[in-house]
């Protein structure tokens, strides 16, 4: 497991490898010059140029790009054309607020997705099995930007359930920020109003980012479930006097997460990466918005710095996914 570990680390640093020569190159045969579009159209030749030699556009691209890389093996990121902050310090800024927003739509995404496939197999053609299906193909369906303007006319403007846009209230004092995830400081702050507001506020930008995946993993899991539950030793254990729920939970289940965990691990990186019509829709100040404005403004260096973590989280999950296969699996052995 150790060998095994430690060459799928050393093949996502060749990974992110790649993903940085990508990018980089990408970026640059782009149509646009990101010093007007920082300076102004009305800026003086010597200011451009001074701008130019100040972030190293004036060199040759491949030379650029060898700095580059000499740069990110010190762990620097470069410095944002628009913040005019190194790009770690926006990354470390912006982050924490996407994680907590990804987060807690993966975890409702698991919580509705899962149990919602199960009980579409086993009443299969039934009327439990039709509503999950029309569910998730809607979930499937429906636009992000327009589910989330529902979900904030309904529950937010009409009905007042839930907080709006934002990640606190303006009344509510933000806890000291220690991880920049309000609700693991407002709990070390030992902050019970911060905490329920910051939880009020996840609600509906998670639904709204988790119901895809929602309907994405209720599909997986319907079909695993019913291609496992047609096996013989469904039926020996079945025949055997196991309780339905045992037979389902401990036999069918378990088999049946195999494929489900790739689209779970799929899922969490898909929810960190795109998260940028759900951050626009409820003003969540995440990477998501961060990524949007340096992509917009022409940041080089904030668009690869953000695609290097987006990389990242996702070999990550894929690497965690791969492991959990012989956690539920037993058959399965890594050399």
């Amino acid at each position: 497991m150790s060998r095994y570990v430690l060459t799928r680390i050393a093949s996502t640093a060749l990974v992110l490898v790649g993903v940085s020569v990508l990018t980089f190159f990408i970026a640059h045969v782009v149509p646009a010059d990101p010093v007007l579009a920082a300076l102004g159209q009305h800026a003086r030749e010597d200011q451009i140029q001074a701008y130019r030699h100040a972030y190293g556009l004036d060199q040759p691209v491949l030379v650029q790009y060898v700095q580059y890389m000499r740069r990110l093996a010190g762990g620097d990121l470069g410095l944002s054309i628009r913040t005019r902050r190194p790009v770690a310090y926006d990354l470390a800024e912006f982050l924490p607020a996407t994680v907590e927003l990804g987060s807690t739509a993966w975890l409702i995404a698991l919580a509705l997705g899962i149990p919602a496939g199960i009980l579409s197999a086993i009443y299969k053609d039934r009327l439990a099995d039709h509503l999950v299906r029309i569910a998730a193909l809607a979930g499937a369906a429906m636009p992000v930007f327009w589910l989330g303007l529902l979900l904030l006319g309904s529950l937010y403007y009409r009905l007042h359930w839930l907080p709006g846009p934002g990640r606190l209230d303006l009344s509510i004092v933000p806890p000291p920020p220690r991880t920049g995830v309000l609700l693991i400081d407002s709990l070390l702050a030992a902050d019970g109003p911060a905490f329920a507001n910051a939880l009020r506020h996840l609600v509906l930008p998670g639904l709204t980012l988790g119901l895809f995946s929602t309907a994405v993993i209720a599909r997986m899991t319907r079909s695993a479930m019913l291609e496992v539950l047609n096996q013989e030793y469904i039926r020996t254990a079945r025949a055997k006097g196991l309780t339905r729920l045992r037979v389902i939970m401990h036999h069918a289940l378990r088999n049946a997460m195999i494929p489900t965990l790739t689209v779970i691990g799929i899922s969490f990186g898909n929810l960190l990466s795109g998260a940028v019509l759900t951050e626009t829709v409820f003003a969540w100040p995440g990477l998501g918005r961060y990524a949007t404005a340096s992509a917009v403004s022409l940041d080089f260096p904030a668009v690869m710095g953000v695609t290097l973590v987006v990389a990242v989280f996702y070999t990550l999950a894929n690497l965690v996914v791969d492991l959990l296969y012989a956690r539920v699996d037993p058959r399965i052995r890594y050399e």
